[in-house]
């Protein structure tokens, strides 16, 4: 399936004492960069956050604006981040927060689901524990586009919950491998997933 990605690396990451996640290293590598791997077969791939040291040769990226305005607001503008770069939208977006070390096992199962049911407007990664997960994600991408356009005209983007966007889509859940959907919102959390600050 033909898929374009956005990535979500800014965040404040409050609980973490302000310590980026994206730069955060699980087995060699930084958060951000497992998560572009996960985006791997994307024709286009979109970073929404501060600008990183080193992305891959043809990636985008782009902040939002105001920063650290949360991620319904970085979708909305890493889909017009995509849209500036004059390629050819691909028919669905990724999109995946930067902080689930294990997100790439995911990806393949929601592509699959929604290859078994592509009339729907995308599909949710369902954890272990049964919560869907909006940043671990396919997305229509014109069906995307419609909700950030409805959440645009309602009133603002700014801090506003990512499922405010998706109130009006068909949405499809898959359950993904274990672990796929754990993220690292504390530093407990990157102890339980063998995360640590940076290289060693």
């Amino acid at each position: 399936m033909e898929f374009d990605a956005v990535i979500l690396a800014g965040g404040r990451s409050s609980r973490l004492g302000g310590v980026p996640k994206s730069g955060l290293v699980y087995d060699g590598a930084t958060l951000l960069e497992r998560a572009v791997a996960a985006a791997r077969g994307a024709g286009a791939l979109v970073v929404v956050g501060p600008r990183p040291d080193a992305l891959p040769a043809g990636a985008l990226t782009v902040r939002e604006d105001p920063p650290f305005a949360g991620p319904a607001a970085a979708i909305a503008a890493g889909l017009d981040e995509l849209e500036r770069s004059g390629r050819p939208p691909a028919p669905w977006v990724l999109v995946l927060a930067c902080d689930m070390p294990h997100a790439a096992a995911a990806v393949p199962v929601l592509l699959a689901a929604l290859d078994a049911e592509p009339e729907a407007d995308g599909v949710l990664g369902l954890s272990a524990d049964g919560r869907k997960q909006p940043l671990l994600a396919v997305y229509s991408n014109a069906a995307l586009h419609r909700g950030v356009r409805e959440r645009a005209q309602a009133g603002t983007l700014t801090n506003a919950p990512v499922f405010s966007l998706l109130a009006s889509l068909d949405l499809l859940t898959a359950a993904v491998p274990e672990h796929a959907a754990d993220d690292v919102d504390t530093w407990d959390d990157a102890a339980a997933l063998g995360v640590h600050g940076g290289p060693s």
